[in-house]
C-alpha cells in the first residue's frame, strides 16, 4: 500500500500525476490531507477541477509557527500511518507537510520516498530549504527530478542505490492539466486579455514580502516596468502579500491587482503570457516547460537548470535591476530545451515503487 501526504496546492498540483497513475493501474493507495495552508473544504474543488479523487484523510491543521504546524502535522499522520500501516509514504517538494510526513513515517520504519529531491537553494535563510534538506537525509527513496539534483545529493554524502532520476512531476501535471483547461476556463477572454500582449506577476514568499524593502524594491520594479513597456501586469495578489502591502503602508500604482486564481485559470495565464514575473520556485519550472521566459524576484534558486537553459533570469528586489532583467528577457527567443523531462516521470516514479515493493 501506498500512502501520499500532501497539504499545499503545489503537493495536489505535482502529485497529481502520480496520483492519476495509482488510478489508472489500480493500485493499493489512499491520499492524507494534512491542510497546511487551506482547509479540505476549501480544497475540494481543487481536487475536482483537476478530475483527482477525493482524500480519504484529512487533518486541517491549518496556519501557525512552523513549530505548531510541524508538530500537528507530525502527530496526525502518525496516527494514520499506525492504523494503516501502509509500504511507502511519498512525499513531495519542501513544505511542512514533506517534512512532517517523512518523519513519521521513518520513526515508524515505514519507508519515505521523496519526490522531487535534490532540490537546493544553500540559503539556510529560507524554511523550505531545511524542510528539503532533512527530508532528503531521511528518506529511502529519492526521486530526483534531473541530474543536477543527484549530484546535489551524491555531493552530501547519499547513497547512490536509494537515488533515481524520473524527470519532474511538474512537467506530466503541466501537459494533463493544460488539456483540462481547454474543456473548463477561458480565463483570457473573462480579464479582456490577448495572448502575448501582458505580463503576470507573482510574489509571496516569506523572505520578500515580511520585508518591507524587499516589498517596496518589487512594487516599484512593477511601476518601472509600467512605465516602459505599454503591456498590462496582472499580479494575482497573494492574501500574505496584500496584508504586508497594507501594514507596511505601500502603493502600486499602473498594476492590475487581481485576486488568487485556481490553478487552472492561472496555468491558462502563464501558458499566453508574454513575460512572467515570480518568486515560486514552481512557476520558474511551469514557464520553462511552457516556453514563457521568466524574471525570479530573488536572489538564489534551487532551480538551476532554467537558468542553465536560459528560460529564467534572476534579478533580485531592486527595482532597476527587475526592470533591467525585463528588458533582456522581453524578447528572448523561447528555443530552449526543457530540461525536466518528458512528462513521464509520475510513471516512472510509480514504477520504481512496484519494483520496489
Amino acid at each position: 500500500m501506498i500512502a501520499i501526504i500532501l497539504g499545499t496546492r503545489p503537493e495536489i498540483i505535482k502529485m497529481s500525476p502520480v496520483i492519476r497513475e495509482c488510478e489508472k493501474k489500480g493500485l493499493d493507495y489512499f491520499i492524507l490531507h494534512t491542510g497546511q495552508h487551506y482547509s479540505y473544504e476549501m480544497d475540494r474543488v481543487f481536487f475536482e477541477e483537476l478530475e483527482l479523487p477525493q482524500p480519504e484523510y484529512n487533518l486541517d491543521v491549518g496556519s501557525g509557527t512552523h513549530a505548531e504546524q510541524t508538530g500537528k502535522i507530525m502527530i496526525g499522520v502518525e496516527r494514520v500511518l499506525v492504523k494503516e500501516r501502509p509500504d511507502v509514504v511519498l512525499v513531495q517538494g519542501d513544505t511542512n507537510t514533506t517534512l512532517s510526513g517523512a518523519l513519521a513515517a521513518t520513526k515508524l520504519h515505514i519507508r519515505a520516498g521523496h519526490v522531487e529531491a535534490g532540490l537546493r537553494s544553500y540559503d539556510r535563510r529560507m524554511p523550505e530549504e531545511i524542510n528539503r534538506v532533512l527530508t532528503d537525509h531521511i528518506s529511502d527513496h529519492l526521486f530526483a527530478p534531473t541530474q543536477t539534483a543527484k549530484q546535489n545529493l551524491l555531493n552530501e554524502g547519499v547513497d547512490k542505490s536509494k537515488i533515481f532520476v524520473t524527470g519532474n512531476t511538474i512537467v506530466d501535471a503541466v501537459y494533463q492539466n493544460l488539456e483540462i483547461t481547454k474543456k473548463k476556463v477561458n480565463t483570457l477572454k473573462e480579464l479582456g486579455l490577448k495572448s502575448k500582449e501582458y505580463f503576470l506577476v507573482t510574489a509571496h514568499r516569506q523572505e520578500n514580502v515580511d520585508v518591507k524593502e524587499r516589498l517596496k524594491g518589487i512594487l516599484r520594479g512593477l511601476e518601472l516596468i509600467h512605465d516602459k513597456f505599454a503591456l498590462p501586469l496582472i499580479f494575482p495578489m497573494h492574501p500574505r502579500t496584500q496584508k504586508r502591502v497594507r501594514e507596511f503602508g505601500l502603493k502600486l500604482n499602473g498594476v492590475d491587482i487581481i485576486d488568487p486564481l485556481g490553478f487552472l485559470e492561472f496555468l491558462q495565464l502563464e501558458a499566453n503570457a508574454k513575460l512572467v514575473l515570480t518568486d515560486s520556485g514552481g512557476v520558474q519550472e511551469e514557464t520553462c516547460i511552457l516556453g514563457v521566459p521568466c524574471v525570479t524576484l530573488r536572489d538564489n534558486t534551487e532551480r538551476p537548470e532554467t537558468l542553465d537553459v536560459g528560460s529564467n533570469t534572476l534579478v533580485g528586489t531592486n527595482s532597476e535591476t527587475i526592470l533591467e532583467g525585463v528588458k533582456v528577457m522581453f524578447n528572448k527567443e523561447n528555443n530552449w530545451k526543457n530540461p525536466f523531462g518528458d512528462g513521464k516521470a509520475g510513471e516512472r516514479i510509480v514504477k520504481i515503487l512496484e519494483g520496489i515493493l
